[in-house]
């Protein structure tokens, strides 16, 4: 296998063809605006942000009523920017009502496999039938504009329903992972007010049922304002009792033929009232997102139905190749913001959404492989976390499938390791399949930096920003770094997916992202860029260490370590020193037995690479790192619960029990 240990000096492992040039839908759009290269585009993309922009609606096909009267206006500040104002826009009828009756009305808009094997599809026609069922329900149950939502389900159809359901009312979807406790449910329930929550009895994980109707009922308990639930019934196991006064239940069940006829309205007259598009600004709340971040307390990110949708969207169309018809499939959930920037933006690209709701290396090892290769998925999104956790099931696996419909794999989410990305590109992707690099975040609705079917692919890299982003590596001055210098990563420009705030913090909104320089968002992560102009994030900024005197990033330890056979996951913290002032200690998570001579052998090779003083100090081996449901690493959890110190919000955790495992590591 090819091995790079470092950032520096990485070969080009991947160039598009002059086909794949030729048939993508970035192609396209460069023909609509007349220019001929990538620089050509990217340079207008960030030169003329409003141009650019409405060249992007134009593309997208996205109608307004009435038209807005300025697409960008700054007078509040950049900071609080505000697209398309005046212009009437309910993102629902761009996503569902415009493909209902036209030439994809019979393609799939959805196809869903569960663990147990079940494979469901819905086209776009019975989707915005579904669509309009649960509108009129919510509304009947006097749930409108501006009424927050909570959305706690599995990746489903269902879920996909409720989602543009919400929108379509005016309403402000809350997504919840589908995993979380009743503290984690109950305190966004109560911090937005909401006033419905979308549920189900359970789902199946690895064989067993997660029973989450008994969470939902729980926290539900603790958040007095939620007045109706929808239960989808995703289980056969038994019956649901429900014992909370005040409450009003409905059970939602997905037949796709004539589906939730239960819930439809005896008068049609009636029914088309309720379920009718509301009338909403482009500007008007749409979503929610929680994210744990990296310090404290989960912030609300506030969107609105002219931003993340269509920032998702563009990037999906623009970065992933998704048009019509295209089969994409993302490993998400609905509470990471990857899960509606799927929903988002397949629908109004026309493509189709394939989804697996499941352990993705179960009942056997290849259960991922087998999936795409049924389903003919286009586009695989798939995590690095994921990928190691598949590369030590054997080589052998993905071959053993048809594969040949997969067009490119996609990740975002945590920064990537050498040897797992080229295990992808090579044992998966015969070393012919991009591997489309994204960052950015649930502010930025998608990303800052993203790979493209135009551009040459570095491992582990991003080979430009986004176009529309005018990103740039600053240094402490907060100008401009050199080539080869590490820096914060920045924008410089608005863009039309930026947040709208945290769901009233306006000033936390302004400290985390605004406060570092004048009118510039700093995003908190490190970044470099290599001589060729190829981007690779090194990790959170807040995460940096100073050890004797040199400044270094967790990442680039880690990735050293997970390059030894046994190493899976690592992480990297720096803690109190009487010598150094910091000291690295490193948690390693292992495939197979014994430990002896490993932690010696492991600090050599850091040393072989980054020199003895950026060697760990102690290397810990453990079960599990404690991680969000995305993926992403809890450095700050990790190095709390070592030193003792309160760890503060764990709601957002896959297994807090890793925690108490870290806390034990400690001499």
């Amino acid at each position: 296998m090819s091995e790079q240990n470092t950032f520096e000096d990485q070969p080009v492992a991947w160039n598009p063809s002059d086909d794949v040039v030729k048939k993508a839908q970035l192609t396209r759009f460069m023909k609509q605006i007349e220019v001929s290269t990538w620089e050509e585009l990217y340079d207008f993309s960030i030169r003329d942000v409003e141009r650019f922009t409405a060249e992007v609606i134009e593309f997208l096909g996205i109608e307004f009523d009435p038209g807005y009267s300025k697409l960008l206006d700054t007078s509040g500040g950049i900071e609080w920017s505000k697209w398309c104002v005046g212009g009437g826009l309910n993102i629902a009828e761009t996503c569902a009502d415009r493909w209902a009756e036209g030439s994809i009305k019979n393609q799939p808009a959805v196809i869903w496999e569960g663990e147990e094997g079940e494979v469901r599809r819905i086209t776009y026609r019975l989707l915005l039938s579904e669509i309009e069922t649960i509108s009129a329900a919510l509304r009947q149950r006097g749930i409108g504009k501006g009424d927050a939502v909570g959305i706690h389900l599995p990746m489903m159809i269902e879920t996909v329903v409720a989602l543009i359901a919400i929108a379509r009312i005016g309403a402000i979807a809350v997504p919840v992972f589908s995993g979380y406790g009743v503290d984690a449910i109950s305190s966004r329930l109560n911090a937005v007010g909401a006033k419905a929550l979308f549920t189900c009895d359970g789902f199946p994980r690895r064989g067993k049922e997660y029973n989450a109707f008994e969470v939902a009922a729980a926290a539900v308990a603790e958040s007095p304002t939620v007045k109706n639930v929808f239960i989808v019934t995703r289980l056969e196991s038994g019956s649901i009792s429900w014992n909370l006064p005040g409450v009003n239940v409905e059970f939602y069940d997905l037949d796709l033929i004539g589906a939730g006829e239960e819930l439809r309205l005896d008068s049609p007259d009636e029914f088309a009232k309720l379920s009718a598009v509301e009338k909403t600004g482009a500007e008007d709340p749409l979503i929610i997102l929680y994210t744990s971040g990296t310090t404290g307390k989960p912030k609300g990110i506030a969107h609105t139905h002219c931003g993340f949708p269509i920032k998702s969207a563009q990037d999906m169309a623009f970065g992933t190749d998704v048009g019509k018809g295209t089969r994409i499939s993302w490993v998400t959930d609905i509470g990471w913001m990857m899960g509606p920037w799927l929903i988002y933006g397949a629908l109004i690209n026309g493509g189709t959404i394939v989804i697996y709701d499941g352990a993705p290396d179960f009942p056997e090892a290849d259960r991922m492989w087998e999936f795409c290769a049924k389903h003919k998925v286009e586009i695989l999104g798939i995590s690095p976390t994921l990928v190691r956790a598949l590369a030590v099931k054997g080589d052998e696996l993905p071959k053993q499938h048809d594969l040949s419909h997969l067009r490119a794999f996609a990740s975002t989410g945590e920064p990537w390791n050498p040897a797992p990305w080229w295990w992808l590109f090579e044992k998966v992707g015969d070393s012919r399949l991009p591997i489309i690099n994204y960052s950015g975040g649930t502010e930025i609705s998608g990303g800052i930096l993203m790979g493209n079917p135009l551009l040459s692919i570095k491992p582990c890299s991003f080979p430009a920003p986004c176009p529309g982003i005018d990103a740039s590596i600053l240094g402490e001055d907060g100008k401009k770094v050199e080539y080869g210098t590490v820096g914060e990563l920045s924008i410089r420009r608005p863009w039309i997916g930026m947040a709208r705030g945290f769901w009233q913090e306006p000033e936390r909104y302004i400290d985390t992202y605004w406060s570092r320089f004048d009118n510039i968002w700093v995003h908190g992560d490190w970044a470099i860029q290599d001589e060729d102009g190829h981007w690779y994030i090194l990790g959170r900024s807040d995460d940096t260490l100073k050890v004797a005197g040199k400044r270094v990033g967790p990442a680039e330890v880690e990735s050293l370590l997970v390059a030894h056979d046994r190493v899976t996951e690592a992480a990297v913290i720096g803690v109190p020193d009487e010598i150094k002032g910091t000291a690295m200690v490193a948690f390693c998570v292992l495939t197979g037995a014994g430990t002896d001579g490993l932690e010696a052998e492991l600090k050599r090779l850091v040393a072989k690479d980054m020199g003895k003083p950026l060697t760990p100090s102690k290397i810990h081996f453990v079960s599990a790192l404690p991680k969000t449901r995305n993926a992403k690493v809890m450095r700050r959890v990790i190095r709390a619960a070592y030193l003792g110190e309160d760890a503060g919000d764990l709601s957002a955790l896959e297994d807090p029990k890793a925690v108490d495992e870290i806390r034990q590591q400690k001499e």
